[in-house]
């Protein structure tokens, strides 16, 4: 059991601060909404909390080897409380201004980004270290994110209908508070949670060395590359529906924050279902055949229904059914990921695979809030699935996804990267991992 703890404490702190995530994930548009009453601003706050997730992640990598992936966890998640909690604070004591607002958000997510790669890169090794195999851990990891984010969403609904949207953030910094406490005792002693050096001195010239290797490294992966362009119109199209498209599509056409939470949370469910799904019996099928099936059902049907339908049951049977797709998707790209980047590599390539991936998540939700005032919710609704199912397309398209279905094993640091899986970091944080929908 104790081999297992460190990969336990990761998977429970990890769960918590997603869980905590998906409170503001709807506590804070609707906030907006209910103060502001528009869906631009609405898509303003977007575009400063997501543009910082894509600075650290561009520039992240080697401070996380060089602090410490437990010593990032535990900061990230100390800086997300504090600038959260002062949000409400701030309404309460009535000192609370727009630009306030977006500034907390923008501090909130540039913290968040690190702490998101520190776990995630560490799974690897706490797999390794309690005798299970990378694609089950790998599931697991991906299955009770997914969970926590259906609970989560669950409760934002409810609490924001009964208690306001206030208190909301206030027990989602409440969870980064318990997620630091969990990485901070649970993974000390364990070798890959502490500072990497490579014996080089700190400096500027050796920092942009270690980052250029990053980027070096999946410029000449064509895979890895091609799973980034593609995860990048996913994750800017649903950061435009989960900032903006549901919840104006709720308020205006569902009856308001339950209806948001439940199907936010409906289609966690799903996730959570497709990940159990993959790690139980999905690999054995073809990694390129289950991927394009799925890539394709999780995200364009929602944005259909919701534009013509004006009531939840028939978009609840959607966002369930997108879910299991969705879920069946973060496996095989962190297997993959993981698969096809070296250990000692791992936190700088996350972090280019992270800025890549998320690299449309700041315009999507600007775009979305803009498209809804200028177009009618209809309109944005279309237009933004449109580039969704056309992202999706990819690997039916672009042979260099034809080279997934084969495992290559990784070198060390310093050997060629050219080739489409050259041998041997856009979560984020990260194999190319979608953002939460």
């Amino acid at each position: 059991m104790g081999r297992r703890a460190p990969l336990a404490a990761v998977l429970a702190a990890n769960s918590i601060s997603t869980a905590g995530t998906s409170l503001t994930l709807i506590g804070v548009p609707w906030f907006v909404l209910e103060t502001t009453g528009s869906a631009g601003r609405a898509g303003v706050v977007a575009f400063c909390a997501t543009l910082p997730i894509v600075v650290a992640a561009l520039v992240g990598g080697p401070v996380i080897d060089r602090i410490g992936r437990r010593r990032v966890s535990v900061a990230s998640d100390a800086v997300c409380g504090t600038a959260i909690a002062t949000i409400p604070l701030l309404h309460h004591a009535g000192a609370l201004e727009f630009w306030m607002l977006c500034a907390l958000m923008a501090l909130n997510c540039l913290a968040h980004t690190p702490g998101n790669t520190a776990r995630y890169v560490l799974v690897p090794d706490l797999a390794e270290h309690a005798g299970t195999t990378l694609a089950r851990a790998a599931s697991l990891f991906d299955a009770v994110s997914r969970g926590a984010r259906m609970i989560g969403a669950a409760l934002a609904g409810v609490l924001i209908a009964f208690v306001g949207a206030e208190t909301v953030l206030l027990l989602d910094a409440a969870s980064f508070a318990a997620s630091a406490l969990l990485v901070a005792t649970g993974v000390r002693g364990v070798r890959a949670a502490e500072p990497h050096t490579s014996g080089a001195p700190v400096s500027l010239r050796a920092y942009r060395a270690e980052l250029r290797e990053g980027y070096a490294y999946l410029l000449g992966n064509r895979l890895l590359l091609a799973v980034v362009v593609m995860v990048m119109f996913m994750n800017g199209t649903d950061q435009g529906w989960n900032a903006v498209l549901l919840p104006v599509h709720a308020e205006g056409e569902l009856g308001g924050a339950t209806a948001l939470g439940l199907l936010t949370a409906l289609f966690g469910a799903g996730g959570l279902t497709g990940a159990l799904l993959y790690g139980a019996v999905g690999h054995r099928f073809s990694r390129r055949t289950v991927f394009a099936v799925c890539v394709i059902l999780c995200g364009a049907p929602r944005f259909l229904v919701a534009a013509f339908t004006g009531t939840t049951l028939p978009l609840a049977v959607t966002m369930v059914l997108g879910g299991v797709a969705g879920g069946m998707l973060n496996p095989i790209l962190t297997t993959m990921t993981y698969e096809r980047v070296p250990e000692e590599l791992r936190s700088r390539v996350s972090g280019t695979l992270t800025a890549g991936c998320e690299l449309a998540m700041p315009v999507g939700g600007l775009a979305a809030g803009l498209l809804v005032e200028s177009t009618g919710a209809t309109g944005a609704l279309l237009a933004m699935g449109g580039v969704y199912f056309l992202a999706t397309l990819s690997p039916l398209v672009f042979p260099a996804w034809r080279t997934m279905e084969e495992p290559r094993a990784v070198a060390s640091k310093g050997v060629s990267s050219s080739g489409p899986c050259p041998p041997a970091p856009a979560p984020a944080r990260t194999t190319p991992r979608r953002s939460a929908s």
